[in-house]
């Protein structure tokens, strides 16, 4: 079921959670450029610029490509790194791992577990319970408050 949302984008819905299989042609066409960029091709966010590194909303955190349901807001955390930090996704397959060797490091690249859509990389040095850091690039996200939150971030 499509997102009304998101007209231009067919294959967005936050009920669905079939896996989306799509050559890289179609996301050039229902993406924004940067979306693009980061979500197809692993872009980075600068640090300390995206708009949900030190946002305190409450609710859930989607991926802007496919609108996977990915955080809660209880999940987030306040982190030096200057990228929103999560230490735990809504449900195991909200996510995918993928070993990356990219600029002479080994890290544990994060994929949306629907789309696919690069999202950013996990690392061990986040708080209790898990230990776990999520490190996200805002372009990736999209936020929705719970009804009783009204603000939205800029």
């Amino acid at each position: 079921m499509q997102d009304a949302s998101h007209p231009a984008n067919p294959y967005y819905s936050r009920s669905d959670t079939t896996k989306l299989e799509l050559p890289d042609k179609v996301w050039k066409s229902v993406l924004s450029r940067d979306l693009y960029q980061v979500a197809r091709h692993g872009a980075t966010d600068t640090a300390f610029t995206g708009k949900y590194w030190d946002y305190e909303g409450i609710g859930t955190y989607f991926c802007a490509a496919c609108g996977n349901r990915l955080f809660r807001s209880d999940a987030k955390f306040a982190s030096t790194c200057g990228w929103p930090s999560f230490f735990e996704t809504v449900r195991p397959a909200s996510v995918v791992y993928r070993k990356d060797t990219s600029f002479g490091m080994v890290r544990n690249e994060v994929l949306c577990g629907r789309c696919g859509a690069h999202l950013g990389h996990l690392f061990d040095d986040g708080p209790p319970p898990t230990g776990k850091r999520y490190c996200m690039n805002s372009t990736s996200l999209e936020f929705e408050p719970d009804r009783q939150e009204t603000k939205k971030p800029q």
